[in-house]
């Protein structure tokens, strides 16, 4: 089977990278587009995936809209020189739009539920759409939702082991409290209209915490000098295990608000676009995830946390949240036995569960 996925985000790189490795051991073949957005190529590189860059997206949503066709008709171009049995995506508007163009079968997979231009965009021409089972929109007939969430990709125990030489890394002695603290720059299609930390907030935020604790930050944007001296410097492929180590997340990005629940680390998510996410909820419910769209009352919620020392490990694998669903697994089985197995899952009207 040839295989096409778009990539247009690091954390696609991690949901895939493990799907590829074994699918290719299988005997398939891909064909891997990616933007280059962040980190997103140096993550293909570590992993040793070949790839093809597709043309970047400029800041503007709107300017991004005028270019929508354009990088439609490059995938349209690549798929015509590969065919492809099969186009992949997460939120994946270029291969909806190439798989329907080509009538190539196009799967979609999403966890974004307030990213309402991207579904807009997508919905009508992809052929199947798999989200988690909190994913709170319902695609209709073409929707299967499974009993996880994505991080279970690469944070699933047969993928992911945490290395402690992270603590040399990042300059400190093992087992001193630090806490990770994230900033992003609110330039995707789905933040339009969403806030997060002012930079007073920012500020605040980082001057208080690293009272008590190391503080390191991750940020899109180049900080401001008041507290560029937090500039977390590490290779990104070792952020997961800065996430298993820490006391606490605190920060703007869901993504790895959830990822640090997954490992065990409660997190403090501070953004509007957040209240809109249902699959926040099995994170927001074991008391690892705090969802808090105001900076100030985040900041209290995050010194809470550390004065009753609420940050001990709580791991999401012990509490069986999702069963340790292997979402790598089961998106071999679907692509391997497309469509029957499209058909299977709609079988049952509830959500597809480890048991697939």
């Amino acid at each position: 089977m040839k295989i096409l996925i778009d990539i247009g985000h690091p954390a696609h790189v991690h949901y895939f990278r493990n799907f590829i490795k074994e699918m290719e051991q299988r005997g398939h073949e891909f064909l891997i587009i990616a933007k280059n957005r962040n980190v997103a190529h140096y993550l293909l590189d570590y992993y040793k995936i070949k790839y093809i860059k597709r043309p970047d997206y400029p800041a503007s949503v709107f300017l991004k809209l005028f270019k929508m066709p354009l990088t439609d008709c490059f995938v349209i171009w690549k798929c015509l020189r590969f065919h492809p049995d099969l186009l992949i995506g997460f939120s994946g508007i270029h291969i909806a739009h190439a798989g329907w163009m080509l009538k190539i079968p196009s799967i979609v997979i999403d966890d974004t539920d307030h990213a309402r231009l991207e579904h807009a965009s997508y919905s009508p021409f992809a052929s199947v759409i798999l989200t988690p089972k909190y994913f709170r929109k319902d695609f209709g007939k073409k929707h299967i939702k499974f009993d996880g969430s994505t991080e279970l990709f690469y944070l699933h125990p047969d993928y992911y082991v945490p290395n402690d030489d992270i603590y040399e890394l990042l300059g400190i002695e093992k087992g001193r409290p630090y806490i990770l603290i994230r900033f992003v720059r609110w330039h995707s299609s789905h933040d339009l209209g969403q806030k997060g930390l002012s930079m007073e907030d920012k500020i605040q935020a980082v001057k208080t915490l690293s009272i008590s604790h190391k503080v390191f930050i991750s940020s899109e944007a180049a900080l401001p000098d008041e507290i560029a001296e937090y500039q977390i410097n590490i290779p990104p492929e070792r952020m997961h295990d800065v996430l298993y180590y820490a006391d606490l997340f605190f920060g703007e990005s869901g993504t790895m608000a959830t990822e640090a629940a997954f490992l065990g680390t409660p997190a403090v998510d501070i953004a509007t676009s957040a209240l809109l996410v249902g699959v926040f909820e099995p994170f927001i419910d074991s008391g690892l995830l705090h969802v808090i769209p105001d900076g100030k009352f985040a900041l209290q919620k995050a010194l809470e946390i550390i004065k009753n020392k609420t940050s001990i490990k709580k791991s999401i694998n012990e509490k069986k949240l999702f069963d340790n669903f292997d979402l790598t697994k089961f998106l071999i089985y679907f692509t391997e036995n497309y469509p029957d197995s499209f058909d299977k899952c709609k079988e049952n009207d509830n959500v597809v569960t480890n048991n697939f």
